[in-house]
C-alpha cells in the first residue's frame, strides 16, 4: 500500500506541520499532518479533519461523526499503541473524491488485532456508568468503512465516510 510504504519519510518531512494539500486529479485531493502522540493535540487533530470534511461539502452531522471517530482512533493510539509516550508521533492523512472522504491514522507502536475485538454491551456499560471501552465500537458505528492494516512496522486505521 502506497501510504504505508511512504510512512517512514512522512514523519520526518511533516513533523509538526500541515501540508498545503495535493490535488491529485480534478475530483480528488489529499492532505497530511503529523503530531506528537499527546492528548494536548486532540483539538488540533479534530479541527484539521473537520476543516476538510466541511470544505468537501459534508453535512454537519457527518462532520461531527468523522470528528468523533478520529478523536477515538487518535486517543486509542495514544493510550494503547504508544502507552502515553508523547515522544512518538501519529501521521494523519485524509482525502476526498466524488464518492467518499477517508482518514488514515498511522503509528509505529503496538498493533491492534481486530480479530480479538468483541463488541461491548453498551447498555450494560451505561447502566454501570463504566467509562471507556467503546472507542472501536463508536468508530465502526460512525464511519461507513473501517480497516486496520499493518505492514510489520506501521499500523494504519483507515476510516471512510461515503457521500
Amino acid at each position: 500500500m502506497t501510504f504505508l510504504r511512504q510512512r517512514k519519510t512522512l514523519s520526518k518531512n511533516l513533523k509538526r506541520t500541515i501540508t498545503k494539500g495535493t490535488v491529485l486529479s480534478k475530483n480528488y485531493s489529499k492532505h497530511s499532518m503529523s503530531v506528537e502522540a499527546s492528548t494536548k493535540h486532540l483539538a488540533k487533530v479534530r479541527d484539521f479533519v473537520a476543516k476538510y470534511a466541511t470544505e468537501y461539502g459534508f453535512k454537519k452531522q457527518d462532520v461531527a461523526d468523522i470528528r468523533l471517530a478520529v478523536d477515538e482512533a487518535y486517543t486509542n493510539i495514544i493510550k494503547h499503541s504508544y502507552k502515553y509516550d508523547d515522544q512518538k508521533s501519529v501521521d494523519i492523512e485524509l482525502g476526498c473524491n466524488d464518492d467518499e472522504f477517508w482518514v488514515s491514522l498511522l503509528d509505529v507502536g503496538e498493533s491492534f488485532d481486530p480479530s480479538n475485538y468483541s463488541e461491548p454491551d453498551v447498555r450494560r456499560q451505561i447502566k454501570n456508568k463504566k467509562r471507556g471501552g467503546v472507542g472501536v465500537y463508536l468508530i465502526k458505528k460512525l464511519m461507513d468503512e473501517v480497516k486496520y492494516l499493518n505492514d510489520g512496522d506501521t499500523n494504519e486505521i483507515r476510516m471512510t465516510k461515503k457521500r
